[in-house]
């Protein structure tokens, strides 16, 4: 399968399985992830691919980069919400998917992603590791207490 095609098939995959709810970082309707990814590598991906340049990352201390971007997109961190494989993998290579919660000028042209298309630079182990870093960022809270 072409490297095109995996991407295509991947995104299908994961909009599929992003409407579920889940308690696990595994998505409701069966998109999976290999197990072996390594957040060391994906931190090094992080940086080759320069996401620093407009992402900061809770937690992480990332080479100094130079950037045109002012307010750069924050990932990691407390959350409600689980951080599936699925929604991480969907935010990569379909950033348009769902925009993150800035204001829309600093992160959209038109209403799509500012963010690059990386379908034909990143390879699918970097996705992988990458998907591992990302999620060691990310701390789940209790849902809060509505009284």
């Amino acid at each position: 399968m072409g490297v095109s095609l995996f991407f295509r098939t991947m995104t299908i995959l994961t909009l599929a399985g992003a409407a579920g709810c889940t308690t696990s970082r595994q998505s409701a309707v069966g998109f999976r992830l290999p197990e072996n990814g390594n957040i060391d590598r994906g931190n090094a991906a992080f940086a080759a691919l320069n996401c620093h340049a407009c992402h900061t990352v809770k937690g992480v201390e990332l080479p100094a980069v130079e950037s045109a971007i002012t307010t750069k997109v924050p990932l990691g961190g407390d959350v409600y919400e689980v951080r599936t494989d699925g929604y991480l993998v969907t935010s990569i290579i379909h950033p348009s998917h769902k925009l993150a919660s800035q204001p829309k000028e600093r992160i959209s042209v038109e209403g799509e992603s500012k963010m690059p298309d990386y379908t034909h630079r990143m390879s699918v182990r970097q996705l992988i590791d990458l998907v591992a870093f990302l999620q060691s960022t990310y701390r789940v809270l209790p849902p809060p207490v509505v009284h």
